[in-house]
């Protein structure tokens, strides 16, 4: 495996290590391509601070540190500058106004929440409500078709516990559009490792069938996660189980 295009960074305020460890780590597994992708900060009501995520007013400081160590490392690997966006009606266009003001080299959409973090519920609360597989299942297909995004990160992350039929039918529309857009879905290392409810058989056994096209993310929140699949036997045994493959992992990034 040669890229990931899914890092953390301390800003985030559950990660941790240094930018320089990150990339040293990727380094020493043989990557080729490092992309960091820290929570994206959202211009929210004044008051509402969130737990998750960089404060708008630091995004120079991420860039700026991001721009150094890719001129500092450009000879031993490539750095690309990213985040992992949520996408909603109310934030996203005053978002997008701000990070066209930095270097930006991708995007990866990553609903964890519907409709936004101020209004909304976590997608990975477990949950029977039907209306909210739904509303996650409807607000991930809108965000894939801005054309602004390089692919799905974990798309199973919805925490459906209610009637399996209804979970398989609207969870296969995000798989319908992905092969319909040529959008790769993320299988999450750290989600795996962490002992997480994703990634799950019953989606990727389902997408695999269904003929989608996979990437795998490490989602590091820590240097250490900078893996590759065979150093974790049973995430590989995963993989094989649902006959996920994913080559050098290098997918074509989309500039927003």
């Amino acid at each position: 495996m040669l890229a990931n295009y899914h890092t953390h960074t301390t800003r985030c305020k559950h990660a941790f290590g240094s930018e320089r460890e990150y990339i040293e780590a990727a380094i020493k597994k043989g990557y080729k391509i490092l992309g960091f992708s820290d929570h994206v900060p959202q211009p929210y009501p004044e008051g509402f601070v969130s737990g998750i995520r960089m404060d708008m007013s630091e995004l120079s400081d991420y860039t700026s540190t991001l721009v150094s160590l890719r001129e500092e490392y450009k000879d031993r690997i490539q750095i690309l500058i990213g985040y992992e966006v949520e996408y909603s009606h109310r934030f996203f266009d005053r978002m997008m106004d701000e990070l066209r003001k930095y270097p930006l080299d991708y995007m990866i959409l990553g609903q964890h929440f519907a409709p936004n973090e101020v209004d909304g519920f976590y997608v990975g609360a477990p949950t029977s409500d039907e209306d909210k597989l739904k509303a996650y299942v409807d607000l991930s297909i809108e965000g894939m078709k801005t054309g602004l995004f390089t692919y799905l990160c974990h798309p199973d992350l919805m925490n459906y516990t209610g009637d399996e039929e209804k979970y398989l039918r609207h969870m296969r529309r995000i798989v319908e559009a992905s092969i319909e857009l040529d959008f790769p879905l993320e299988v999450n290392v750290y989600g795996f490792i962490d002992g997480r409810h994703y990634p799950s058989d019953r989606f990727f056994k389902m997408a695999s069938e269904m003929g989608a096209r996979f990437v795998i993310g490490c989602d590091a929140h820590d240097p250490r996660v900078l893996i590759n699949p065979e150093d974790v036997p049973e995430f590989n045994e995963f993989l094989k189980r649902n006959k996920i493959e994913y080559g050098d992992n290098i997918v074509d990034i989309i500039r927003p």
